[in-house]
């Protein structure tokens, strides 16, 4: 396994909820999320920092998907590792298992907790209260049951981190991948949600805000919320788009991306309130 000579001073939880998986990671580097996160739907989830060896991601869900255990991947991934010593990593399969491994040669503070669905890491941190305080938030969630919730919950975890002390060296980016059978875009493929703050002065709260606009564009209307688009709600929108220059609510839709949320002869009241403040 030729190692990666790619320092990541790091936070990050690993975790399964439902049938999703996911990693939420920060940094004071550059664009962490190209190096650090990877996950497969009915797979599992890992995160490789420290001195990240960027391998780990491939070869460990290769050895996920061949049905080996999380414990068994990360005992495998390093025992084949001259420098684990200063390796750092996370490890979530598809059942729930988990694993953590922080090597001997890692810079303080640096540690990690795992128990059922999740895996928490991070080195050179403030100290252990940042993954105490990750772990705490992981287990307190009170979030819908299923997978549709997992993002919410990696966030509020990898922020909780944040806010403890995080990275003692200070922020700079942050990531966000969650990955479900059938989630994607449309329905093709299955990364739901695959966002990053790559160079930012609060990268976490960035991240919400991304995470945010993420569902707005991408989310379905919710068919309890739905207007009826007729008598004088249908002569504002008309108004409303005039003044914007368009001749349909589909057209302006189009130029907003709000795409996902037409529904023929309706509105989504998101929609109708972006409406409103393009055309007060």
């Amino acid at each position: 396994m030729t190692p990666a000579r790619v320092r990541h001073m790091t936070f990050s939880v690993v975790g399964r909820q439902g049938d999703a998986l996911g990693v939420a990671v920060a940094s004071k580097f550059l664009a962490v999320g190209s190096a650090v996160p990877a996950a497969e739907a009915g797979v599992g989830a890992i995160a490789t920092q420290s001195y990240a060896n960027l391998a780990y991601r491939p070869d460990g869900l290769a050895m996920l998907r061949a049905g080996h255990s999380a414990a068994e991947t990360l005992d495998a991934l390093t025992a084949a590792d001259d420098e684990r010593d200063q390796r750092q990593a996370g490890i979530v399969d598809f059942g729930g298992r988990s694993a953590t491994f922080t090597g001997s040669g890692c810079h303080d503070w640096a540690g990690g907790r795992s128990g059922n669905d999740y895996a928490i890491q991070g080195n050179i941190l403030t100290g252990p209260e940042v993954v105490e305080a990750m772990e705490r938030q992981w287990q307190s969630w009170q979030g819908a049951a299923g997978g549709g919730d997992l993002a919410d919950r990696l966030l509020a975890t990898l922020a909780a981190g944040d806010g403890a002390g995080g990275d003692r060296r200070g922020r700079q980016s942050a990531a966000l991948l969650v990955v479900r059978a059938g989630a994607g875009y449309g329905g093709q493929g299955d990364v739901e949600i695959d966002l990053r703050s790559d160079e930012h002065p609060e990268p976490v709260g960035e991240l919400q805000r991304m995470l945010d606009l993420h569902r707005l564009y991408f989310g379905a209307p919710d068919p309890a919320t739905l207007l009826d688009l007729e008598g004088e709600l249908a002569d504002e929108v008309a108004r409303r788009l005039e003044e914007l220059g368009f001749a349909s609510l589909e057209d302006w839709a189009g130029v907003e991306n709000y795409e996902e949320r037409m529904v023929p002869g309706r509105i989504d009241p998101l929609v109708l309130a972006k409406l409103r403040e393009a055309a007060p």
